[in-house]
């Protein structure tokens, strides 16, 4: 069956992307207004965001999500026959932070979020730094998929690892001087070892272990996100965080990528994977040792 379906998708992938983009289009209609995939997580998800934005903003914002979000499936498809040129010409990054930091002989960090589309991204970012670049990312339950999908991630020598068993996969590599892309506005899975701050207003658990394993071992840490000048194109912004993790007080860098990739949502927020649930988990009193905002939680919140 994993042949069936690689080798549908890789003829599908020969496509030109004018082609690949009314599929696209058509897929939209579909997902969208017929079967209405997580159409209330976003919805539900950008009202906590925007409050302060009328219904029809908040259509607007998802109809335009779920544009961007088809877009990427298609073009990540496209990655099983497009050739690194084709990339490259679609896709830039501002690697020169990146390159500096290499000369410090340190490895080093890269937090970014769900903005589309990290899939070119890592793949281009590979062969523009020295760095040993390596993802840590989720495994797909269907088993055909997780295979497709890290043959097509992996295709330019990045190395990727495991969230579900991220320790002992980073073992064989501590002692080598890597790049460690995390997307860092994932849902803990372990809220009482989360950070906890306001984002969007709303008390929101972070992942702590970005932070903590930045600071135990003194590496720089840069932040990145995605534009989209046009359709099919794309550009990473990166940005030096932290020279040196451990420098910071604890729960500061959380603290700044939380303030950082709010900025960067408000800014553009079609580019954001608004169909995941990241306000699932509310608030209690049992999390308060690991509340790092400099304002406290607000009290509306607190009373429920």
């Amino acid at each position: 069956m994993y042949y069936i379906v690689y080798a549908l998708l890789y003829l599908l992938s020969l496509l030109p992307m004018r082609a690949l983009y009314i599929l696209a289009d058509g897929i939209y209609i579909l997902i969208y207004y017929v079967l209405g995939y997580r159409k209330k997580v976003v919805m539900s998800n950008l009202l906590i965001a925007f409050p302060e934005k009328t219904e029809a903003e908040r259509i607007k914002i998802a109809k335009q999500f779920y544009l961007s979000f088809i877009d990427s499936l298609i073009e990540t498809i496209k990655l099983m026959s497009a050739s690194e040129k084709f990339l490259q010409k679609r896709f830039t990054a501002n690697v020169d932070v990146i390159n500096e930091l290499y000369k410090t002989g340190k490895a080093c960090q890269l937090h970014l979020g769900h903005t589309f589309n990290w899939e070119w991204g890592q793949l281009v970012l590979r062969p523009l730094t020295p760095y040993k670049l390596m993802v840590v990312y989720m495994p797909i339950s269907n088993k055909i998929f997780d295979k497709i999908f890290y043959k097509l991630r992996t295709r330019s020598g990045s190395i990727f690892l495991p969230a579900t068993d991220m320790k002992t996969a980073m073992l064989r590599h501590v002692d080598t001087q890597y790049l460690l892309g995390l997307v860092a506005d994932q849902s803990p899975g372990k809220l009482t070892s989360a950070y906890w701050l306001n984002f969007f207003g709303r008390p929101t658990a972070f992942v702590s272990g970005p932070e903590k394993s930045a600071r135990l071992i003194d590496l720089p840490v840069v932040f990145a996100y995605m534009e989209k000048p046009k359709r099919g194109h794309y550009r990473a912004v990166i940005e030096l965080a932290a020279a040196d993790a451990s420098k910071l007080p604890e729960g500061e860098l959380t603290l700044k990528y939380s303030h950082y990739l709010e900025e960067v949502i408000r800014r553009n927020p079609s580019m954001w994977l608004w169909s995941h649930r990241r306000w699932k988990h509310g608030w209690k009193d049992e999390y308060a040792a690991n509340w790092i905002d400099k304002e406290d939680v607000p009290a509306i919140v607190r009373e429920k």
